[in-house]
C-alpha cells in the first residue's frame, strides 16, 4: 500500500504539493482559532450550588440547607461524587460528574433536582448554581479606586459604598456583555441598603407589631397598572406609581390610621441609609478597595477573552465619574504571553538548530531545506488536530514537541534519495533523465519506508499508555500525548507523500554525494575509537553496565515536578489568622501586612488580597483567611536585578 502511495506522490507531485499547501492553509486558519493558555485546565466536570442563608449558623446551614439539597442529587446520571461545605450564612455543594459529561447537560440535571428540593428548604432560601467556569476561569481582576482629592458632585468624598455602587451598576453590566465572559464577581466596599429600625416602645404605644411594619413596606412599594381609557380617539394608559424613591418616601408610608390620623413609618422607626452585613473585603497596597473579577466561560480562549475585557475596561474608564477609575491588577494575558513566549523561543531555537545540523551533515542546501519544511508543515497539521479535539496550546502540550524526532523520517528518506541519485548519476556518467530521477527517488523512498514507519510508530506507541490515564493525571498529560502523536502522524504522512514529491521536483539535476569537512573530521575521531572498543568488548560492556547502574542511582535521587516550572514574575501568599477573628480585624491586619511588604521590598509593584467570601462564593473562605497576590515590577526596575 505504501509503495502505491509513494508512486502516486511522485507521479502526481504537483497535486501533492497543492494538497500540502491546502493543509498548511487549514493549519494557519486553525492556529487563529487555537485556544491558548499557560497550563492545561485540570478542573473536572462539576456544578456548584451556592445558597445564601443569612443568620444561619454552620450547623443550621448543614441541617436545613446543605443536607436536603445534597441528598436529592443522589442517583444523577454520570454522577461521580458530591461534596459540601457549610459556613455561617452559606451552604455550598459541589456536584462532580464523570469526565466527558456535557457541562450544560449536567447543569440541567442539577437544576431539575434543585427545583424538587425547594419544597424542603426554609422559606426565603433560594439555591443558585455557580458560574459556568473552571478553576482557571478567573482571568482578569481590577480595583475601583479614586484619585487623590476626588469628590462627588455634592462636594463630599467618595465612600466605599459609592465605589461598590459604581462597580455594581456601571462596570459589571458592561463587562458581562463581553463575549466569553460568564460572570462578574465583586468583593469589598459596602452594598447600600435602605434600613428601617423600629422603636419597640413606639410600636407598643400605637398597638403595632413588626409584622405590621413589614406588610406596610411590602404593600406600598410597587407600581400598579389599571389598563387604559380612550378619549377623543386617543388612548391613555392608567397607572398608579407607588414605588418608593428614597428615604423620605419610605418614611411617609402609612402603617395604620388611628382616629383618622395616619401613623407613618417615620413615626415608629428610624429610616436611613445603611450597609449590608458583608462576608468579605478587599485590600490593595494597604488600603481597602473594591475588587472585581471576571469569570471566563468554560472552553473559551483565555487570552482572547482577557484582551477583549481589557479593551472594554479602557472604554468603561472613560464613562466613570470624574476622579474614579478602574485599575487592572491581574490580566491572564500577561501569564499566557510569558508561557507562549517561552514555548516559541524553545521551538524556534530547536528548529534553527535542527536545520543547521541538517545542512552540516547532509551537505546539500536543497535537501536540508526540503527536510526542514517538515517542521512547520507538521506543526500546522498538529494545530488542525488540536482545534478539532479542543486541545489548548500551552506549556505542556507544545513544550513536549521534539523536532529531532519529527524530522527523523524525512532525514532518512532525503539522505537515501540524495545517495541513490548521486550513485545513479555517477554510474551513467551523465545527468539523469526525468523518468530515471523519479525512478531513483521511488526506489530510495521504498527502501527507507519500512524503518521510517516502524521507528515513528514505535515512538507513538510509547505515548499510548498516557491516554489510559484518568482523573487529574489524564487531564494534565492527555494534551501533551495528543500533540506529540499528532505531530508524529503528520510527519509520517509528509515523509511518504510530500518528501518524495518535493525531492523529485526540487532536488536539482546535478546531485553529488560528498563528505564535508565536519563528517571527515568526525570519522577520523570515531574510527579509531570504534576499533579500540571492538577490541576490548568485555571492558566496554562492563563500563556500560556500571554507567547504567550509576545512572539508576542518580535518577532515584532526582527531584520531580508535576508540571514544568513557569516563572510568572508574581506569586501568591495566604494569611491565616486565629479562627474566630472578625472581618474588620482581619482587614486591619492585612492592611498592615501589605504596607510592611511594600515598604520593605522595593521590587514589589502591588499587593492586593481578598479576605473572606466574595459576592459569588466560588471560593468561600472564613473571615480569618486572606488570599493575597504579590505583583512584582519588571526585573529591569529592581534595585538589585540579580536578586531572586
Amino acid at each position: 500500500m505504501f509503495e502505491r502511495i509513494i508512486r502516486f506522490a511522485i507521479e502526481q507531485r504537483w497535486l501533492v504539493i497543492l494538497a500540502v499547501l491546502g493543509m498548511a492553509a487549514l493549519g494557519g486558519f486553525s492556529y487563529q482559532k487555537l485556544p491558548i493558555d499557560a497550563v492545561p485546565d485540570i478542573t473536572n466536570v462539576q456544578v456548584q450550588i451556592n445558597t445564601q442563608a443569612p443568620g444561619y449558623s454552620p450547623l443550621e446551614a448543614e441541617q436545613r440547607v446543605t443536607y436536603p439539597i445534597e441528598t436529592v442529587m443522589a442517583g444523577l446520571p454520570g454522577l461521580e461524587e458530591t461534596r459540601s461545605l457549610s459556613r455561617y450564612g452559606l451552604s455550598q455543594i459541589t456536584v462532580i460528574f464523570k469526565d466527558g459529561t456535557d457541562i450544560y447537560f449536567a447543569r440541567q440535571l442539577v437544576n431539575e433536582r434543585i427545583q424538587g428540593a425547594k419544597e424542603r428548604l426554609p422559606q426565603g432560601i433560594a439555591p443558585e448554581m455557580g458560574p459556568i467556569s473552571t478553576g482557571l476561569g478567573e482571568i482578569y481582576m481590577w480595583t475601583v479606586e479614586t484619585k487623590e482629592g476626588a469628590k462627588k458632585a455634592d462636594g463630599t468624598p467618595y465612600t466605599p459604598t459609592d465605589l461598590r455602587e459604581i462597580q455594581d451598576w456601571i462596570i459589571k453590566p458592561q463587562l458581562r456583555n463581553v463575549a466569553g465572559v460568564t460572570e462578574i464577581n465583586a468583593i469589598g466596599g459596602h452594598a447600600k441598603q435602605y434600613q428601617v429600625a423600629p422603636w419597640p416602645d413606639k410600636l407598643i404605644a400605637h398597638g403595632l407589631t413588626m409584622a405590621d411594619v413589614v406588610q406596610a413596606l411590602e404593600r406600598n412599594n410597587t407600581n400598579v397598572g389599571a389598563g387604559y381609557i380612550e378619549r377623543r380617539g386617543e388612548q391613555y394608559l392608567i397607572r398608579a406609581p407607588g414605588q418608593v424613591r428614597g428615604v423620605a418616601d419610605i418614611g411617609n408610608i402609612v402603617v395604620k390610621q388611628a382616629d383618622s390620623v395616619p401613623i407613618r413609618i417615620r413615626d415608629v422607626a428610624d429610616v436611613g441609609l445603611g450597609e449590608e452585613l458583608r462576608t468579605g473585603a478587599a485590600t490593595d497596597n494597604g488600603r481597602e478597595v473594591v475588587l472585581g473579577t471576571v469569570f471566563m466561560l468554560i472552553g473559551e480562549n483565555s487570552r482572547t477573552v482577557s484582551l477583549a475585557v481589557d479593551k472594554r475596561m479602557a472604554e468603561i474608564n472613560k464613562t466613570l465619574p470624574s476622579g474614579v477609575h478602574a485599575v487592572t491588577v491581574y490580566n491572564r494575558t500577561d501569564l499566557v504571553d510569558k508561557a507562549i513566549a517561552t514555548v516559541k523561543k524553545n521551538l524556534f531555537e530547536g528548529a534553527v538548530l535542527v536545520i543547521a545540523i541538517l545542512f552540516l551533515f547532509l551537505g546539500n542546501l536543497r535537501a536540508a531545506l526540503i527536510t526542514a519544511l517538515v517542521i512547520p508543515l507538521s506543526m500546522l497539521f498538529t494545530f488542525s488536530g488540536m482545534v478539532s479535539q479542543k486541545v489548548s496550546a500551552n506549556l505542556m502540550s507544545l513544550g513536549a514537541l521534539d523536532f529531532g524526532i519529527i524530522v527523523d523520517g524525512a532525514v532518512v528518506i532525503v539522505e537515501n534519495c540524495v545517495r541513490r541519485l548521486a550513485h545513479a548519476q555517477a554510474h551513467h556518467g551523465r545527468t539523469l533523465t526525468l523518468k530515471e530521477r523519479f525512478h531513483e527517488v521511488f526506489l530510495a523512498a521504498q527502501e527507507a519506508r519500512r524503518p521510517l514507519l516502524f521507528g515513528q510508530l514505535i515512538i507513538m506507541i510509547v505515548y499510548l499508555p498516557i491516554f489510559a490515564l484518568s482523573g487529574v493525571e489524564g487531564r494534565m498529560f492527555h494534551p501533551m500525548a495528543f500533540t506529540v502523536v499528532m505531530a508524529l502522524l503528520g510527519a509520517m504522512i509528509l515523509s511518504v507523500t510530500f518528501i518524495p514529491a518535493a525531492v523529485a521536483l526540487f532536488i536539482g539535476d546535478k546531485v553529488a554525494e560528498k563528505e564535508n569537512a565536519l563528517m571527515q573530521g568526525a570519522k577520523r575521531l570515531y574510527a579509531p575509537l570504534l576499533a579500540k572498543a571492538l577490541a576490548a568488548k568485555p571492558v566496554v560492556l562492563t563500563l556500560a553496565v556500571v554507567m547504567i547502574a550509576l545512572s539508576g542511582v542518580v535518577a532515584s535521587r532526582m527531584g520531580s515536578e508535576f508540571v514544568p516550572s513557569l516563572n510568572e514574575g508574581d506569586f501568591a501568599i495566604q494569611a491565616l489568622r486565629i479562627p474566630g477573628t472578625s472581618l474588620s480585624q482581619s482587614v486591619a491586619m492585612q492592611q498592615q501586612l501589605e504596607a510592611t511588604l511594600k515598604a520593605k521590598f522595593p521590587e514589589i509593584d502591588r499587593v492586593f488580597a481578598r479576605t473572606g467570601t466574595a459576592e459569588i462564593a466560588s471560593d468561600p473562605m472564613p473571615p480569618n483567611i486572606s488570599d493575597g497576590y504579590i505583583m512584582l515590577k519588571p526585573l529591569s526596575e529592581w534595585p538589585e536585578p540579580r536578586k531572586s
